[in-house]
């Protein structure tokens, strides 16, 4: 007869979640580790604490206070700023409204994440040194974009074919902004050479991004197309461009752009910055967009063919729609480098974020307070990135690009 023996009974394991495990494992699982671990420690820390003693100590913060409209508008005539706070308001109802709508289904509209970022920005509106008004002003406009969100949630249940009228309704609202910041029709005209700072950064990036994407399309369908002429014409533009530097295109349509047009009709710096720097963004769009439709399996044209459909039709019912679903990362990427690019249109005499900063450090008052006007625009550039990555990658989300 065999006797069995129980095993012993041994202790329970270690708990392996948690802080102290996470931190266990992966910063001092081996000796190696330990000590990349305490390097990079001491020299992050050490760097934080010069960056902050500079910050607290040595830096020169007034340099933004006493220039934060030059940062934002640049030599916008003050009497006529309030049309800048029209044109945000209208810009912030349209956005808000698109996200109740678009969130309508979403158990909870605003999340911990959403109530954090929406505190923290209504904290920055108030410790931001700048007129008592225009902080009233900025804790109305983040007011109004709940309001609407919520407002359109409510909407879109009801009507949820309010997002086709949203669309026209931001079509519209580009022409409305415009009006706004150029005048006429009734405003005092302000002229493109008084535009700067922020705010044409933000107009040259938006503009060429609505430019851009349509025409790197068409690029993108021509060089796929089986008509030669078409193919070549595509072909050559993508190349030429691709193989041009930004600051020799900007410099070309500077002083090119005016020949090709009728006597008399010379746009300003502003147009033909915007000209280059959409011709210079479709032909890199056109690439990306042409990785996406390559992606595409045969298979589904032909199934589209099968089912009556013609080439115009499949394209832009099947092949286009999935082509850009799999270049969003790619295109967001290429919009994050073209509102980046935007920096270069200084060197041609305009005052964007870049330049207006220039004008300020030139100011015998703030001569050599680089690091000062630099980290701010900085982070006002990184805000713009950021928020941009953010909207892609819900948009994957949402269309399921990863599955």
């Amino acid at each position: 007869m065999t006797t069995t023996h129980s095993p012993t009974a041994s202790p329970p394991p270690l708990a392996q979640i948690g802080a102290i495990a996470w931190v266990r494992k992966n910063l001092f699982s081996t000796w190696l580790n330990t000590l990349l671990t305490v390097v990079l420690v001491l020299v992050i820390g050490r760097t934080l604490i010069g960056f902050l003693y500079w910050a607290t100590t040595q830096a020169k913060w007034q340099l933004i206070s006493a220039n934060l409209s030059l940062f934002f508008v640049g030599r916008y005539p003050i009497s006529q700023i309030w049309r800048i706070w029209v044109a945000l308001a209208l810009i912030s109802t349209l956005g808000g409204l698109t996200w109740g709508v678009l969130a309508r289904n979403v158990p909870q509209l605003f999340g911990r994440t959403t109530l954090t970022l929406l505190g923290v920005v209504g904290a920055i509106a108030v410790l931001m040194p700048a007129p008592v008004p225009y902080r009233i002003l900025l804790l109305a406009i983040e007011g109004l974009v709940v309001a609407m969100a919520w407002g359109g949630r409510m909407i879109g249940h009801r009507s949820p074919k309010l997002g086709q009228w949203l669309a026209f309704a931001w079509s519209l609202s580009f022409f409305v902004v415009w009006w706004l910041i150029a005048g006429g029709l009734g405003l005092t005209p302000v002229g493109a050479g008084e535009w700067g700072g922020l705010m044409l950064t933000v107009f040259m990036a938006v503009v060429s991004i609505l430019l851009c994407f349509p025409l790197g399309i068409l690029l993108a369908l021509g060089r796929q197309s089986s008509l030669p002429v078409i193919r070549g014409l595509s072909v050559g533009f993508i190349e030429v461009v691709r193989g041009v530097p930004l600051i020799a295109l900007l410099f070309v349509g500077s002083n090119m752009i005016p020949l090709f047009l009728p006597i008399g009709i010379r746009p300003n710096l502003v147009t033909r910055a915007i000209i280059g720097l959409t011709l210079f963004s479709a032909a890199y769009l056109a690439e990306n967009v042409r990785g996406g439709l390559q992606s595409i399996a045969r298979g589904q044209s032909e199934a589209a063919n099968a089912l009556g459909l013609n080439p115009g039709l499949t394209t832009a019912l099947i092949v286009l729609p999935q082509a850009l679903k799999v270049s969003i990362p790619a295109i967001v990427g290429q919009f994050i480098s073209l509102l980046q690019d935007t920096t270069l249109v200084s060197i041609l005499g305009l005052f964007d974020l870049l330049g207006i900063s220039r004008t300020i450090l030139a100011n015998p008052q703030f001569i050599g307070r680089y690091a000062e006007a630099y980290i701010f625009i900085g982070v006002i550039y990184w805000v713009f990135c950021y928020a941009m990555s953010v909207g892609s990658r819900q948009i994957e989300k949402q269309l399921n690009t990863e599955h």
